[in-house]
């Protein structure tokens, strides 16, 4: 394990170069994976497995959209896609991919196929930190761990074709087998990690809350919406406010953020954003940070788990869902992005017209009018 200085603070870090693939490889040659949920995170984890060699089988309610999706994907009903309570038989390793409150309405059907010797591996600490409000409580002979990819099930298998990797996190629960450590390290680099940052249970769960309610999704939408709407206000177009609020950020900005840090894409932006990025950003710190104080202890005095369990719960749960995405998708602001979006260069489908004069030499026309004589 290495250990790396992440500003000023040294971490353990495990890499693919001091754990490669041969070795996950070889340390899962004689487990079976069972990956219980075809939803987010399992086809992304699931398919990394089986390309990587991992002997995975995917647990699914029959007759199922998810089911359905799997076949798609390539697995073979009897051989490696199976009711799940029969992929949980057949696994050594119990993925646990479900959403959290389908994981607490399976639990007692999982613990009593968790036998000696099997581990119970999660994406999330959220069943096993709350397990007051969760009932989540393993038998003591199991291995409990977690690896938890820092992105969604999409990004892991994109990235993973691509030929990249997600980093993630991982923890250990309980080692009840002695081999705990190489078990959870195998099944990070398997499902695609390009490498992995140790944490525990309650320290993934607290801060994958904070960030789900706050910068990652939260906190991204109200910012777009709030200054959008200031733009509006004031005159200018949809697709002006769009770009300079979300098209700029997401398309420009943030690919430079995410190569070389925040200080680089200061020193490639021009002078005048510089010294405003320089004189703004504390001023938003200030104004925000009293709310993720406030959204920090939500998540520690676990409300906000109680919040997720209480709705998720309900029958109706799917349809409120769609009611307040629709609330999303339909607003001025998301209706101009899909305008933006359609326009961008790379949407667009390229037809050659040879010149007559020369055929070495071709004309590229797209399909949109606004490209088009």
């Amino acid at each position: 394990m290495a250990k790396l200085n992440f500003g000023g603070v040294e971490e353990n870090v495990v890499t693919r170069e001091e754990f490669p693939l041969s070795k996950a490889q070889e340390v899962l040659k004689n487990e079976t994976v069972a990956v219980i949920g075809y939803g987010v995170q399992g086809p992304g984890q699931a398919l990394n497995q089986r390309d990587n060699g991992i002997n995975v089988i995917v647990g699914q309610r029959k007759n199922s959209k998810s089911w359905d999706k799997a076949i798609k994907d390539g697995f073979i009903p009897g051989e490696s896609l199976f009711d799940i309570e029969e992929a949980l038989q057949k696994g050594t390793i119990i993925c646990y991919l479900l959403s959290d409150a389908a994981q607490i309405q399976l639990w007692p059907t999982v613990k009593k196929h968790l036998t000696p010797g099997k581990a119970l591996y999660f994406s999330h600490g959220f069943g096993i930190t709350y397990k007051e409000q969760t009932g989540i409580v393993p038998p003591a002979d199991v291995d409990v761990f977690l690896v938890a990819p820092k992105g969604s099930g999409t990004s892991l298998r994109r990235m993973f074709l691509q030929g990249r990797g997600l980093n993630s996190s991982y923890a250990i629960f309980q080692d009840a087998t002695g081999k705990a450590f190489e078990r959870v390290i195998a099944l990070g680099i398997a499902v695609g990690s390009g490498y992995l940052f140790e944490t525990n249970f309650k320290k993934e769960v607290y801060s994958d809350l904070t960030g789900e309610r706050g910068t990652l999704m939260g906190a991204i939408q109200g910012i777009f919406a709030a200054q959008y709407e200031v733009l509006r206000a004031k005159g200018h177009t949809p697709s002006e406010a769009f770009n300079e609020t979300v098209e700029e950020l997401t398309q420009s900005l943030m690919p430079l953020v995410a190569e070389n840090g925040m200080d680089w894409m200061y020193a490639n932006c021009s002078t005048t954003a510089q010294r405003g990025a320089l004189d703004w950003w504390k001023k938003f710190r200030d104004a925000t940070l009293p709310v993720f104080n406030e959204l920090y202890d939500s998540v520690a005095a676990g409300k906000e788990a109680a919040k997720s369990i209480e709705s998720n719960s309900k029958s109706d749960y799917r349809e409120k869902l769609e009611e307040e995405l629709k609330e999303l998708r339909e607003s001025e602001l998301w209706q101009a992005g899909k305008t933006v979006r359609s326009l961008r260069p790379e949407n667009q489908e390229p037809v050659f017209h040879p010149e007559p004069s020369d055929k070495r030499f071709q004309k590229l026309k797209f399909s949109s009018p606004l490209y088009n004589d």
